[in-house]
């Protein structure tokens, strides 16, 4: 495949896929097919991309930008042997706009910037210890729940929206429901952008929608980039949301060596290593923290395309797209009430992806230990309990992050100590199909 990863073989006639064969990450079949394959991955991970920059009052455009220039910078550093894109994360939803009310959007990208170099250095340290270190930090248990907490301490804001226009939210929500039960292809992994798409539309039937800054906005331009600020205050806000992007990106290079029959452990630190450094890329720009996207695994599986050339046709598209303020500026007219009603859905599916952990990893919760832990981060994370401490806050998620890892753990060995210690797990084990604490994959 070249250090790169950019050399392809063409797999078969380029044209046909035989059946119980894949696309494998160092193939591609011919280039109309994958640039079709590319663009497919551009719509899969649109809708989610975009809503984070969106209710985070950020420029679309530019998060749209340093997705693109994430997913190539991915593609490189894994040597073209993981495929991915790199989409904005939900887990930085959150703290970006907490800070942005103590410190504006400086403040908020200098956050984004701490958390890309934190992931950065545990990348390298993965790459050079392996990964079980952190599966022995954050079990099922600890996992699922910070998960959870940073999915629900959200739900203030998805009322916030919803309110301001409870007919449009109303019918968004409707529409995702309706899309993800009704079709099992491609079709109902992107209900939240069509319901989205359906929801703007009742807006714009509603007068809700305003196109004023659309108007002004040149076809061609450069981003809107901006500097970050950094404030010791935002550390605790941020530097949680690593241990989901940890988890989210292990997930996923669990996920594609399943699918390909391939062992990709040997560059899960790299994984990890490349979207620090998109995550601090982006931060120092003015885009959102990025993630490995379930939504783009959802095209593999149903294309069983794997083929790293098709990322790159995605990356460059996003490229392309993020170089004009006129569609930057049709994304940000997306309404109150639209993001209520996607956010209402997304918020809450993030919080149960956490319970999904649980699930699958068969997690005991007659063990005191577990119940402990989830019990009183929950709460922390969802009443968003604050603590300050000078000139440091620290917020629901922080907090709640830290007593789920400092409760688990302390109690534990208080246990060992005793000889009370019991499993960790149900009598009968790990569900078949648990993947370990970063099961839940991606975004959605």
């Amino acid at each position: 495949m070249g250090t790169l990863g950019t050399k392809w073989a063409i797999h078969g006639d380029g044209k046909t896929i035989k059946p119980g064969e894949v696309v494998a990450p160092g193939e591609r079949l011919s280039w109309p097919r994958t640039i079709g394959i590319g663009l497919q991955h551009v719509v899969a991970m649109f809708g989610a991309t975009f809503l984070v920059p969106i209710l985070t009052h950020m420029p679309p455009a530019t998060t749209l930008f340093f997705s693109g220039v994430g997913t190539i910078l991915f593609l490189i550093l894994t040597a073209g042997k993981v495929p991915s894109y790199l989409g904005s994360s939900f887990a930085f939803i959150a703290p970006i706009a907490a800070a942005q009310k103590q410190f504006d959007v400086g403040g908020a990208l200098g956050g984004v910037v701490m958390a890309g170099v934190v992931l950065a250095g545990v990348g390298l340290v993965v790459q050079r210890f392996g990964a079980g270190w952190i599966n022995r930090l954050m079990p099922p248990a600890v996992t699922g729940t910070i998960v959870a907490l940073i999915g629900l301490n959200l739900a203030p804001a998805a009322k916030a929206n919803f309110d301001a226009a409870p007919v449009t939210a109303l019918v968004t929500l409707l529409v995702i429901l309706l899309v993800s039960v009704l079709f099992r292809s491609i079709l109902g992994r992107l209900s939240i952008l069509v319901g989205v798409v359906v929801g703007y539309l009742v807006a714009l039937l509603r007068g809700e929608v305003d196109f004023s800054a659309l108007a002004a906005a040149s076809w061609i331009g450069l981003p809107q980039f901006q500097f970050p600020v950094f404030h010791l205050a935002v550390v605790g806000l941020f530097v949680p949301v690593v241990l989901v992007l940890v988890a989210e990106n292990i997930g996923h290079v669990k996920s594609v060596a399943l699918m390909t029959g391939r062992n990709l452990d040997p560059v899960a630190g790299r994984a990890l290593l490349a979207d620090g450094l998109a995550t601090t890329l982006a931060g120092f720009g003015g885009g959102s923290g990025t993630t490995t996207y379930a939504e783009n695994i959802g095209v593999m599986a149903a294309t069983k395309v794997y083929s790293t050339a098709a990322y790159w046709v995605a990356a460059a598209a996003a490229l392309i797209l993020s170089f004009s303020p006129k569609f930057g500026a049709l994304i940000a007219t997306v309404p109150a009430g639209v993001l209520g009603g996607a956010a209402t859905m997304l918020y809450g599916m993030i919080g149960v992806l956490g319970v999904r952990i649980w699930v699958q990893n068969r997690v005991n919760f007659s063990n005191p230990v577990n119940m402990t832990t989830a019990a009183v981060a929950l709460i922390i994370g969802i009443a968003d309990y604050t603590w300050t401490v000078g000139t440091l806050q620290f917020a629901g998620i922080a907090l709640g992050t830290a007593s789920a890892l400092v409760i688990y753990h302390g109690m534990n060995a208080l246990a060992k100590w005793r000889g009370t210690a019991t499993d960790a797990q149900a009598p009968d084990g790990p569900a078949p199909d648990a993947k370990g604490p970063d099961s839940f994959g991606a975004e959605l």
